[in-house]
């Protein structure tokens, strides 16, 4: 599944090509176009919708403060995504001002039903084990349905470190779970 994520006309000024620095115009369109995604994004790495919704307004502070320094060389919603993540990765490292706790109700997982309710806890368990790059590129390409080369570009990695991430990610996933119970599937192939 390819995503395709083009600029709107008031995200031309974030762009460094229209203006020097971005207009509240631009700011709340990236919003509106890129914040469902990212809050989402946020609350997957960090577990935590206060600490997510602090780190999606982190974000958009400094992509306001470093916007003429933005000049294309990637999608701006990449340069976006990088931020915020750069943003979770910073919350982590400061550690957490709340309590840890399995991914919320409003998770990005999608509920199916009850009956899943101990599959669901052993995914989210498993997925706190992963190393912090290999569980960010798991959400970006399997959660966030982002290509490698969007999920490369936002960890600022080469593509085919993307795709190593991903790959191992799926299968200490599936180690977890199989030790645990749960079904094993082979790994999916990549984007």
């Amino acid at each position: 599944m390819e995503s395709s994520i083009a600029l709107k006309p008031k995200e031309f000024g974030l762009t460094g090509t229209g203006q020097p620095t971005a207009d509240s115009a631009s700011l709340v369109e990236l919003y509106e176009t890129h914040g469902g995604r990212m809050k989402s994004i946020a609350l997957n790495l960090l577990g935590n919708t206060t600490d997510a919704e602090d780190a999606v307004q982190e974000a958009f502070l400094r992509i306001h403060r470093a916007a003429a320094g933005f000049r294309g060389g990637s999608a701006l919603s990449t340069w976006a995504y990088r931020i915020l993540v750069n943003a979770c990765y910073d919350a982590m490292r400061r550690g957490r001002r709340r309590p840890e706790s399995p991914l919320p109700e409003d998770a990005a997982l999608p509920r199916s039903a009850e009956a899943d309710t101990p599959l669901r806890l052993a995914i989210e368990q498993a997925m706190t084990r992963l190393e912090r790059r290999e569980r960010t590129a798991f959400l970006l390409c399997e959660v966030e349905g982002l290509s490698h080369r969007e999920a490369a570009e936002i960890l600022d990695v080469n593509l085919n470190t993307s795709r190593t991430l991903l790959f191992r990610a799926k299968r200490k996933l599936q180690r977890e779970l199989s030790a645990h119970g749960a079904p094993a599937a082979a790994p999916a192939g990549g984007r």
